[in-house]
């Protein structure tokens, strides 16, 4: 039940032992009920209460505990997230050099949060593509810095809704649907984050190497050069076979 949350699998079976009766216990009940050992239990019932998660009583020289109130718990918890989360933004960092090493990174939700942390610090300029959906959750953050004076690019395979100026979009066909997704992010002109499915999980590379931003730059580019080639000269692309069969081999 609490072991998410950061307690110990004796603690949380505590916890449970206590609220899933809703009254006061003694240890040698809390025992029976929750499976935690005897040698153990003082110990962990000492703990929860110092952590504020049990309140503690003595009754006709028994001692007897009360697990804290479902709804007073999740209030607790929200606040020590919370608290934990400000701590970990005011530890200092220093500035460091350039790094050319190429970092990976693998789990969707985690490459989300660290490119919205890119785009979070960019100062100049942020070059991003990817399909329609996976662009979505970047939005607001591409749409807050481009209100700040970012420069903000992006190509998007897929139509998307967005105040943003400066965005080329790719309707594709079926044939276009059947690529590989992919996602670049280019912060600065000075890093870049390129994320890709591997079968159905998402993994990432993350480095500051010059060569390295320049190729995906490029890449960018080259993708909305086509686009746009292709948006107005689409009728004559698409009745030479051989072009379109080559435009369809290209990532975009």
């Amino acid at each position: 039940m609490l072991q998410p949350f950061g307690f110990t699998q004796y603690e949380s079976k505590v916890y449970e032992a206590l609220i899933t009766v809703n009254e006061a216990l003694d240890a040698t009940t809390i025992v029976k009920r929750s499976g935690v050992p005897r040698s153990k239990v003082y110990e962990v019932l000492q703990r929860m209460t110092d952590k504020g998660m049990i309140l503690e009583s003595t009754a006709d020289r028994k001692r007897l505990y009360y697990a804290l109130p479902v709804e007073a718990t999740i209030d607790k918890l929200k606040a020590d997230f919370e608290s934990n989360v400000e701590d970990l933004k005011n530890i200092p960092q220093k500035d460091v050099e350039a790094d050319d090493r190429v970092w990976t990174l693998k789990e969707d939700q985690s490459i989300l949060s660290m490119q919205k942390e890119l785009m979070g610090n960019a100062r100049k300029s942020i070059v991003i593509s990817g399909w329609a959906d996976d662009l979505e959750p970047y939005i607001p953050v591409l749409e807050g810095k481009s209100n700040e004076g970012v420069e903000v690019e992006v190509h998007s395979t897929g139509a998307i809704e967005t105040t943003l100026s400066n965005v080329s979009i790719l309707i594709p066909n079926s044939l276009h649907e059947a690529l590989e997704r992919s996602r670049i992010l280019i912060i600065d002109n000075q890093e870049v984050m390129f994320a890709g499915k591997e079968h159905t999980d998402w993994q990432a590379m993350h480095t500051q190497s010059k060569p390295l931003v320049k190729f995906f730059t490029e890449f960018f580019y080259h993708d909305v050069a086509l686009t746009e080639i292709t948006r107005k000269y689409s009728d004559t692309i698409l009745k030479d076979e051989g072009i379109r069969e080559l435009l369809l081999k290209l990532r975009y």
